[in-house]
């Protein structure tokens, strides 16, 4: 079922709003939708099933999981959507497939209605998504709906205010992941330090995070090394990240991207579980998985991407940090 993205993000009645910057999306149209689910996500979606919560109250999320190749799968893309909808009050959707199977597309979308509607949670719109056309699925639309309407991304005035806000729209989710791969002119550089680094006195690497937040600056060569010798136990890890909050989640997204980029694989798992959290927390599901991943292919059981991957997969909306920052104490890591 991996992978998928569970974001939860506050969606106001009628209208969608995209995952960073301030404007406010309104959706009007079938085409409307299928513009601004590249925007929520990040990355154009190939072979997915992606739902987008909309309405008045009970919280929202949208949510991508993969589209199996087997009909006979199709039940399990239902049950990972259903069950976070479920536990997040969603009452009314809409359901965009993509997928150049109409087999596939059609199971997955027909299923998807029913489960959620016999759920009591209403499918506003269902659309499948296929070579720069939008198909409609429901009862009800134009017979034009059904052939196919062409539709082009980089031209909807969505893409058009993304770019304005300086957000990227990346053109697969494979491009997304690549944002954190290596950077092998930077870890050439990062390696001389690395060795015999030091981890950070106490409270060392809570004043240095803070400090180029506070300036948008990155670390240095010699402070990165010193901030993976630290972040290697879950105790000196929590000062990285248990007091962000929100309006800090954004710049922290930004430094420890740099980070991850410039460190070698037997160094990167603590940034990237850092990385992973910061992006949740600002509502960036899909860059926290590509974190997650990126410190499991070092370190597989690593407890603080676990506990991300536990936040992503039941879809906890990162307006709930608010309410479970206090609740962690001195160590908000399994691991300490």
């Amino acid at each position: 079922m991996e992978p998928h993205e569970l974001v939860p993000v506050p969606v106001p009645p009628s209208t969608a709003s995209a995952p960073a910057g301030p404007t406010t999306l309104r959706v009007r149209s079938r085409g409307d939708i299928a513009a601004f689910v590249p925007l929520a996500l990040g990355f154009v979606p190939r072979r997915s099933v992606v739902l987008v919560s909309v309405g008045g109250s009970g919280g929202g999320m949208h949510a991508r999981v993969d589209l199996p190749h087997d009909p006979d799968d199709v039940d399990d893309v239902v049950e990972a959507l259903l069950r976070p909808a479920r536990r997040n009050g969603v009452r009314q959707v809409v359901v965009v497939v993509y997928d150049d199977d109409t087999t596939v597309a059609d199971e997955a979308a027909w299923s998807v209605h029913e489960e959620f509607t016999a759920a009591g949670i209403d499918v506003r719109e269902v659309l499948r998504v296929h070579d720069d056309h939008w198909y409609a699925v429901l009862p009800g639309a134009p017979l034009a709906a059904y052939r196919g309407t062409p539709f082009t991304l980089a031209e909807h005035p969505f893409t058009a205010q993304a770019v304005y806000e300086g957000r990227v729209t990346h053109a697969s989710r494979e491009a997304l992941r690549e944002t954190l791969a290596p950077d092998a002119p930077a870890v050439g550089r990062s390696l001389p330090h690395l060795a015999g680094a030091t981890p950070l006195p106490a409270g060392g690497l809570r004043a240095l995070v803070r400090r180029h937040l506070g300036a948008a600056t990155t670390f240095t060569a010699p402070e990165l090394a010193s901030v993976a010798a630290t972040v290697r136990t879950g105790e000196r890890r929590d000062e990285a990240w248990v007091w962000l909050d929100r309006t800090e989640a954004r710049g922290a997204v930004e430094l420890w991207s740099d980070a991850v980029r410039r460190l070698p694989s037997s160094h990167v798992a603590g940034p990237a579980a850092v990385l992973a959290f910061a992006a949740w927390l600002a509502g960036d599901g899909a860059l926290s998985w590509c974190a997650v991943d990126r410190c499991r292919e070092s370190e597989p059981a690593h407890s603080l991407a676990g506990l991300v991957a536990q936040l992503l997969e039941s879809a906890t909306p990162p307006d709930s940090w608010a309410t479970l920052q206090p609740g962690l104490g001195v160590s908000g890591d399994p691991a300490a």
